[in-house]
């Protein structure tokens, strides 16, 4: 099993030319990245010619908007060495130069419509990778007062190789977009520390001519002055308030900025309603309200049509959205499977003649590049041709609990016997904002290789996911571990009716949100013989004042601990430790801030003062994504041998 996924080559970019001839993609190896280029018609691929190929990477492929130029980010034979920059690649000379010389990470470059400049995300001397999921400094030293590291909006200009802040120091940047006149662009940002404040932060433009002006006249803190901010959903009455915003997009007239807004637990973990607001600021309009599916990635076709990527139960969909109607223009391309071009969850890259690129993965089909009219795509990469899954087939579960239809996957045993009964893992996401959507597993945690060993494994999107809309997606408000365990046991209960399940081997898995369902189940139930709880949370209460990003939970649980303990209290495995009875194996990273290690501890020992087999695996260095191929792979193992050693398939 572990051979075969190791054997999976992923790619992580796709990147269509402007005119649709061409895509960029790139394929991870190991620990480096490669980038190719594919002629659509005749099939042609070459390697991108980097330099140096020494364990380098070459990655984020970006066409120009002449598509003449590819910009991306590599360390192969850069300056500083090893330090990543942004290159050029000429289609005309087929060689590469370096643009920017600078010290930290570069991330999502991005080029002004005009051509002339490419802006990106730039951490100045970084020493960890921005975001929640990477590993956090070891603590040391006075805590909270030792600096943060802020990343911003800077540019490179194509004619001088002149570098300019278009951001301030005082505004920790996620995103942003160019405007369509190249003058300015809109970003998404919170104060520093930018790990925590996310789930706050605020839509703003800044004017970018003037911005570098200033930059040239040596008036970096001027930049200030050119800033504008035109949202802040804290501030906005009505669904909007409280929530996140994500992806802001300019019109392709310049009037208006649209971007996703909804109950996200992670940035990244895109999802809500599409939203517009003026680009000057004013009022903001809910353009999708009622969906019964949730949008996580859009692009303006024209002026008064959106071409929407879509979470739906737990499949993809890609439709267009008629802004005058307020409907879909038609039905649209549903995809039982997990797709996205690499610049963002569920992304498109697009061609101005509607073609797109994405990259398509499932439970049957390890990811390959696809390419042409979204209703006829072509299968462009074949890097795993000879892949067969070791896992059983796949299976869409729908139900209906209290008041809601409910979806989930279900994966039958390898060589599927009906005659036999077979033990079930009930394997919950993360999130709570996400979604599970067929893809095909790499070596590290997860609940699909269980089907290769026997089981059955159930993988449930219950309330609080994304797929059924914005109301579905905030129906865990205050009710964390209640609610959502009801609609999984009943999903459980549905798959048992008429399936030979084992109710006597039944086990219990997740990671992050998943990681917390698994410890509070087992508090709340004696239905499961065995559970592995990763990176999880078991008690609130003292979580809060430990993780690195206690601004996701307001929106969650209503109020702070401080103003609220019961709410926190009502939702603590901790609370409850003394009805479990169940097995459990507790894994997690030392140095994660989205479920710091001390929750695992406690758990942990909580279930060994109260006699209940259990066992703790600290990993070293490793933050909630572990980055360790070594301990990505020893993870699963313990999780597979923990279920085989207590209810084993037979």
């Amino acid at each position: 099993m572990l051979e075969l996924l190791g054997k999976t080559r992923t790619p992580v970019s796709a990147a269509i030319a402007p005119n649709g001839k061409m895509v960029a993609w790139s394929v991870r190896s190991g620990r480096s990245e490669q980038i190719h280029l594919t002629e659509l018609e005749t099939g042609n691929d070459k390697l991108l010619e980097t330099g140096p190929a020494d364990g380098c990477s070459s990655s984020t492929p970006t066409w120009s908007p002449d598509g003449e130029s590819l910009a991306y980010i590599s360390d192969c034979g850069a300056e500083p060495k090893g330090q990543g920059q942004i290159f050029l690649w000429s289609k005309k000379t087929g060689m590469s130069k370096q643009l920017t010389h600078l010290t930290g990470a570069i991330t999502s470059p991005a080029w002004s419509p005009d051509g002339k400049s490419i802006a990106f995300l730039f951490v100045e001397n970084a020493t960890r990778a921005a975001g929640a999921l990477a590993a956090m400094k070891p603590w040391a030293g006075v805590v909270g007062e030792d600096g943060v590291e802020v990343q911003r909006v800077n540019s490179v200009d194509l004619a001088t190789g002149a570098v300019n802040w278009l951001t301030p120091q005082n505004l920790h940047v996620y995103e942003f977009a160019w405007a369509p006149s190249s003058a300015g662009i809109t970003f998404v940002a919170a104060n520093p520390p930018g790990e925590n404040n996310w789930w706050v932060a605020k839509l703003y433009t800044a004017d970018i001519r003037r911005s570098i002006a200033q930059s040239h006249s040596n008036l970096q803190d001027h930049v200030t002055e050119e800033i504008h901010m035109i949202l802040a959903p804290s501030e906005v009455s009505g669904l909007l308030h409280g929530l996140q915003i994500a992806l802001p997009r300019w019109s392709p007239d310049g009037r208006q900025i649209a971007f996703i807004g909804g109950l996200m637990s992670d940035q990244g973990s895109t999802g809500g309603d599409i939203w517009v607001v003026p680009s000057t600021g004013g009022e903001p309009k809910n353009l999708t309200p009622e969906r019964k599916a949730t949008p996580a990635y859009f692009v303006w076709i024209d002026d008064n049509t959106l071409g929407i990527s879509e979470h739906i139960g737990g499949s993809s969909r890609l439709t267009d959205f008629d802004l005058r109607t307020g409907k879909d223009s038609g039905d649209g391309v549903t995809f039982p499977e997990s797709i996205g071009s690499g610049t963002a969850v569920m992304s498109v890259s697009t061609a101005k003649n509607g073609d797109i690129a994405i990259i398509r993965s499932s439970f049957e089909h390890a990811p390959e590049v696809w390419a042409g009219p979204d209703a006829h795509l072509k299968q462009i990469t074949h890097l795993n041709d000879g892949l067969k899954p070791l896992w059983g087939k796949t299976e869409n579960v729908e139900w209906t609990n209290e008041d809601f239809h409910v979806q989930g996957w279900l994966l039958y045993p390898a060589n599927y016997d009906p005659d036999k009964k077979y033990p079930l893992i009930v394997n919950v996401h993360g999130g709570p904002s996400s979604a599970v959507s067929p893809r095909w597993p790499g070596v590290g945690y997860g609940g699909v290789p269980f089907s290769g060993l026997g089981y059955f494994v159930f993988m449930p999107n219950p309330r609080g996911s994304y797929g059924q809309g914005e109301r579905f997606t905030q129906a865990n408000i205050k009710d964390f571990g209640h609610g959502d365990l009801r609609d999984i046991t009943s999903g459980m209960d549905t798959i048992e009716a008429r399936l030979p399940i084992d109710k006597a081997r039944e086990g219990l898995t997740g990671w992050s949100y998943g990681g917390f369902m698994t410890m509070f189940a087992v508090t709340q139930t004696t239905r499961f013989r065995a559970a592995v709880a990763g990176a999880g949370i078991s008690n609130w209460k003292s979580y809060y004042g430990e993780n690195s990003i206690d601004q996701w939970m307001i929106p969650f649980f209503g109020a702070s601990v401080y103003d609220d303990p019961e709410v926190y209290a009502k939702s603590s495995a901790i609370q409850f430790i003394k009805k479990v009875k169940t097995p459990t194996l507790v894994v997690v990273g030392d140095r994660d801030g989205e479920c710091p290690a001390p929750q695992s501890f406690e758990f942990w020992h909580a279930l060994r003062a109260e006699g209940v087999k259990t066992q703790l695996v600290v990993y070293p260095n490793e933050g909630h994504a572990f980055r360790s191929p070594e301990h990505r792979r020893d993870v699963l193992e313990r999780a597979l041998n923990w279920f085989e050693t207590q209810m084993p398939a037979r």
